[in-house]
């Protein structure tokens, strides 16, 4: 059966939106500076994985176990805070194909460890990072 599982990480998207202590900066539009409207400002370094993403993509297709049901399709979504220290924090699943795969993936997320956090003008951030597993078991 093992042999019709395929795990990949199609896409691991770093989506950087600092969380709570969020960095802004003005739009150059604004008339009124009480009624200022604020844009992200992205990381100039964004959170990686120590060993790389390929060693995060090692590391996920090493430790996720897809679940036993055969013709499952799909992909899974989790979403997380890298924190400033590099832990991480506010595991989410956006999409799930059920069957515990996206407690599955709670679960390799916790055990990945530490990342390096985002760097905003030299300061660690905050920051919201997603990627997605597909799952192919037809």
């Amino acid at each position: 059966m093992k042999n019709f599982l395929i795990l990949v990480i199609a896409i691991f998207s770093l989506q950087m939106l600092t969380a709570q202590e969020q960095i802004f900066q003005p739009k150059d539009t604004i008339s009124h500076s009480e009624d200022k409207v604020y844009e992200f400002t992205e990381p100039d370094i964004k959170p990686k994985y120590p060993e790389g993403m390929e060693g995060f993509y090692k590391f996920v297709i090493k430790n996720f176990q897809q679940p036993n049901k055969e013709g499952l399709y799909g992909k899974v979504v989790p979403t997380f805070i890298v924190e400033k220290d590099g832990s991480i924090s506010n595991i989410k699943i956006l999409k799930d194909v059920g069957y515990g795969s996206g407690d599955e993936a709670i679960r390799v997320l916790k055990k990945s460890g530490k990342w390096i956090p985002a760097l905003i003008n030299g300061q660690k951030v905050r920051s919201f990072a997603s990627f997605s597993i597909n799952i192919d078991t037809r």
